[in-house]
């Protein structure tokens, strides 16, 4: 159970950033290609989120729900030495990219 707790509160924390930067970045930053080319800056965030497309909302809510098969898939963790962190496995670990078919330079 404290692995979970661990683990919860990392992620948590992780999104929690994420979500104060895109808090801060969302009235200063107009992209200008389409679709947010036709969404003020002015308006609250909730807002912003109405106006944008179905199709954009489900590929960044899938985009999410990779991410979190991807952190917890044993095969995965496996290939990093890991064991997922309800059977002894370090709370806070997100596996890198580097195993993809295209390698992302990303590391959360």
């Amino acid at each position: 159970a404290i692995g979970f707790l661990r683990h919860d509160e990392s992620k948590h924390g992780r999104v929690a950033m994420a979500a104060f930067v895109g808090y801060c970045v969302q009235s200063n930053v107009h992209f200008p290609w389409a679709p947010f080319n036709s969404i003020p800056t002015n308006i609250a965030p909730a807002e912003q989120w109405a106006q944008l497309p179905e199709a954009a909302k489900w590929q960044i809510i899938l985009f999410v729900g990779f991410l979190e098969v991807y952190s917890e898939h044993s095969f995965i963790l496996e290939k990093y030495g890991q064991k997922h962190y309800m059977k002894g496995g370090k709370p806070g670990f997100f596996p890198d990219f580097d195993t993809m078919v295209h390698p992302v330079p990303l590391n959360l």
